[in-house]
Order: structure tokens, then sequence, then C-alpha cells
């Protein structure tokens, strides 16, 4: 889920906190098992599933939703979660039959309509959905969201309904892979009460994973609570999880430290040096589907010509990867040599050293690349990030810092702070940005295509800076219509080449995922996502 990416919720008018009251649905309680308490930042929009595509929201669907597929919290693979079976005799047309009692946590049976009606929702062009696109492999998209003009359809006429347990899915090309993907919190099942009383679902979302909603208080915590009544094998191992929002990983950091915090799961570039020292054992570092990247506004005309891909050409290698990951993360990030991630490996698309000299870090040709391309656009580089999370603001600085050395400028970069994560995105989703931004990417499924399409192809949910080529549109068809793996792979990363060629965006670095946590806690993780394992973890 996009790292990589704004609304208050709607039963808000003002900022003030919304409390929920009460667990949602039945079955709630601690089942005698402590509460733990973790690091966290308000979510950009309302806790629907197909509307939310950043991390903070996704972690909070992640624990109470479960879908057709979950992925293996350690090797990432697509498991059946709610799917009995998902079959097919020709890669376009799935057959999905349900297991038998799996229920909403309020009482109500899952059937083949929960999910074929909360995916006609989030495809339609009225519900006005972030991760809509999703949805557009399925036959009727174009009629429910339309480029342009009104839609025609209120339904995917791709979705059929054969029975309570069983529902058909027809998609407009062959995708071999297309039920690894239903993992993703998109396409999550909604119970009756999310159509029938909108409103009050949003402020007390029902879902059907380990743990429910107790309350939300904007700016200050989540509570969620172990749900007794869960139908899945992953139960959760402790009675919760207090989510705590603090605007600074540094603070939350300390309060580790202190004893009034149990999870970090991301610990700060400022306490690496020494975290193994401060927490000896209860320090995890582990490779994790996730790469930091600069985006650029393609909308903005200054950065759609032929000159401005030499200039991107050149910054990118202005940038020196290597000392900035060693003197800046200490190693827990490592160089990216393409847009996808190492966890992928050979075989699911990971080609190391495929984005060639353009990310090595060459002086003398980015200072020429840079000239030739017509100079920095505006004349100077404003790199914007959210300041209240991550780190971003001194690996922002280090990376100004490379390039200004490069073009012996020290004002030719500077980074550009944004108070918080939501109105940073905010202003992306505007299109209001007039250079680059950064644009960390945590994959949705383990996929090549996953870290291709979302990001880079034409109008897609992600495409957050509008980048947009035909070339790689046509590879990416013609890679999701394969059904020989390889063959699929061979094409998606010729797609890369595309993107490469043009540098459509920046690669940095492949992110770790770090973990840090108190002496109450054991047995913690990071999922391949390098999102915390929350129901394995015991506390006490």
């Amino acid at each position: 889920m996009r790292v990589h990416t704004y609304a208050i919720w709607p039963a808000l008018t003002t900022a003030v906190a919304l409390t929920l009251t009460g667990c949602s649905g039945s079955g709630g309680g601690d089942g005698g098992a402590a509460v733990l308490s973790a690091v966290w930042g308000d979510p950009q929009n309302p806790l629907e599933p197909a509307n939310t595509n950043e991390v903070e929201g996704g972690k909070v669907l992640g624990m109470i939703f479960r879908g057709l597929k979950e992925y293996d919290p350690k090797t990432g693979k697509a498991e059946n979660a709610v799917a009995r079976s998902i079959t097919t005799t020709d890669s376009r047309t799935f057959t999905v039959k349900l297991k038998k009692g799996w229920k909403f946590s309020n009482g109500e049976p899952i059937t083949a309509h929960s999910f074929v009606d909360a995916w006609n929702y989030g495809a339609s062009l009225k519900s006005n959905q972030k991760n809509a696109y999703f949805f557009g492999y399925i036959e009727g998209y174009d009629k429910v969201h339309p480029d342009t003009g009104k839609q025609t359809a209120d339904s995917l006429s791709g979705l059929k309904v054969v029975n309570d347990q069983t529902f058909t899915i027809r998609l407009t090309q062959k995708f071999s892979t297309f039920p690894d993907t239903l993992g993703y919190v998109a396409f999550a099942p909604l119970p009756k009460a999310f159509f029938t009383d909108h409103a009050a679902w949003l402020a007390k979302p029902v879902g059907d994973g380990p743990y429910t909603i107790e309350s939300y208080t904007k700016g200050a915590q989540m509570q969620l609570r172990k749900w007794d009544g869960y139908p899945g094998a992953d139960k959760a191992e402790n009675g919760g999880v207090d989510l705590k929002v603090y605007t600074d990983n540094n603070t939350a950091y300390t309060d580790l430290q202190a004893g009034n915090l149990d999870l970090v799961d991301d610990v700060p570039a400022q306490q690496l040096t020494h975290v193994r020292k401060d927490l000896g054992d209860r320090y995890l570092n582990t490779p994790a589907g996730i790469i930091q990247t600069l985006a650029f506004p393609f909308y903005d005309n200054d950065w759609n010509t032929a000159g401005a891909a030499k200039v991107r050409k050149g910054l990118s290698m202005a940038i020196n990867r290597a000392q900035i990951t060693k003197t800046i993360f200490q190693n827990t990030r490592t160089p990216a040599t393409d847009w996808t991630s190492p966890v992928l490996g050979a075989s699911g698309g990971y080609k190391e050293g495929l984005c060639g000299d353009y990310c090595d870090y060459n002086p003398t040709e980015a200072k020429q690349l840079i000239q030739e391309g017509g100079g920095i656009p505006g004349g100077q580089l404003k790199i914007t990030y959210n300041a209240d999370t991550g780190s971003h603001k001194e690996w922002v600085d280090a990376v100004c810092n490379s390039i200004n050395n490069v073009l012996g400028d020290d004002k030719a970069c500077v980074g550009s702070p944004v108070g918080t994560f939501a109105d940073f995105r905010n202003l992306i989703g505007q299109d209001k940005l007039t250079g680059p931004f950064r644009a960390g990417w945590q994959m949705d499924y383990p996929l090549i295509q996953d870290f291709l399409q979302p990001l880079y192809y034409t109008d897609a949910s992600s495409n957050d800076g509008k980048w947009s080529h035909k070339k790689f549109d046509k590879l990416v068809d013609q890679a999701n219509a394969q059904t020989d793996p390889k063959k699929a792979v061979q094409l998606f990363q010729q797609a890369e080449g595309v993107l490469r060629d043009d540098m459509g965006a920046i690669p940095l670095w492949y992110q770790n995922g770090s973990a840090g946590w108190s002496g109450r806690l054991s047995h913690v993780a990071l999922d391949p996502f390098s999102v915390p394992v929350y129901n394995e973890i015991k506390v006490g």
C-alpha cells in the first residue's frame, strides 16, 4: 500500500477529535489478554477499503479485514483466507467459492454479495474511491467508471453471483496472476450496514478481521480490541492494540525507552547509531518490499519536455546513494538499481542493475546532463516531503547536499517540508507541486506488476506525478495477458526499461523494515510489507 498516499472523516466538522464508543459488533473484548501500544499516524481518509491507499490507514484495515486472499507474514505468498478456492481454465474467467461460516464482527454472514457489492461500490465513479483503478481489469469497468462523462451502469458486468457461496469474475483480458492480487485491502468484503447506513459505518467501521475498532480520537489514538468471534486461523494473541498518534518518530522512540510505548515500527534515522545499545535484542531490521523514489510533477510543463528528461537523469546521477544509505541510514537502506524490490527475487521480477549508469554516482556526467537539459526548471530544485514521520528531512537534506556539491551551488537544491503527512498528500492529490517530491512505495502484493502499474501506468491510482508513456502501457498490458510467468516478467522488465529511459521517477534506495519494542512484548515480527504482524505479538 502506497507509502507510499487527506480528508477528515465525514462525520467531523472541526479538527476536534472524533470518538467512537463501544465495540463494533458482537464478540468484542480482550479475551483475557493484555493490550499493547504502538506508534501510528492519523489516516488520510475514512477507513473505506477502496479509498485507502496509504500506510497508516492500511495498518488498521489489515487488522479489521480479511479478504479472499491474505499474504503469508513470512514469505508474502498469497494464500486463501475467506476464499475456499479460486479456479480458472483460461486465466480470464475465475470462479470463487467461499468458506462457510465466515462472518463480520456484527454477526452478519459473509456471502458472495459481500464481495460483489463491495467491488461494485469501489469501482463506481459516483463513489469516488482512490483505489477504483484496481477493479479496472473486470469487465464493465468502462461503464461504471468511464474516463470521461457519466457512468452508464451501476455494477460491473464481469461480476456474477451464482449463489451465496459462489461468484464469478470475468476480466477484460487474460491475467494469470489476478488471484494473487486479491489479498489487497481494496478487494475486502463489506457488510450490508456499509450501504444501508454509510455515515454510521464510517463512524464505527465493521470488518471481518481479528480485531474490531473500539474508539478513535483523531490526533490522539485508535483503540482496537481482539474479536473473540473471529473465524480465521490467525487469531489475535493479545487483547488488542492502542495505536498512538505521533507527529515525530523521535518522540515515539523516546517514549519507547521511557516505557510509555510498546512498539515503534520505523526506528528514526537519528537513533540508528545506538539502537542496538538501547534495545539489544528488542530491535530487528529485515528486508521489506519498499522502495523510496523521487517523483516529478509531469502536469507541470517545465518537467514534461525532452530537456527535462536529461535533467532528471542528471539529478539521478548526482545523488550519492551509497554514502547517504551508509551515513544517514546506517546501512538499513540499500542503493536502488531498479524500480522494484529485492524481496521479489529474480524470478519475481527484481533485476539488479536495470537502471544502469543512471543510478550510479557520476558528478561529471550528472552536471553535463543537467546543463544539456537546460538546467533545473525555475532555477532551484525544491524537494517536497512530509516532516512529521519517517526521518525524511535528514535524507532530503543529504540528497540536496549531494546535488549541490555536483553543481557547485549550495542553493541549487533545497528541502521543502510540509507539516503533516495528510497535508503533504493533499498537495500531491491537488497537483499543486512544482518540483520533485518523495514517493515511497510499499507493495500491495508481491508482484512486479504492483511496483510498476499502479505508479506509472497512465492515470493509474497512485501515479501521483502523472507520468505517461504509451509504450510502457502497452508492455504492461502484454505482460498482464501472459500465462507464462517468465515471459510476463520479461515484458514487465521491458516496461521498466521505458521508465528508465525517460527517468519517469528517480529510484533512491530499497528500505528495510525496522522495529523496536518494550520488554513487555515477545514474538514481534514484520511482514514483507514492513508492517508489524500485530496478531502474533504476545504481551506480558
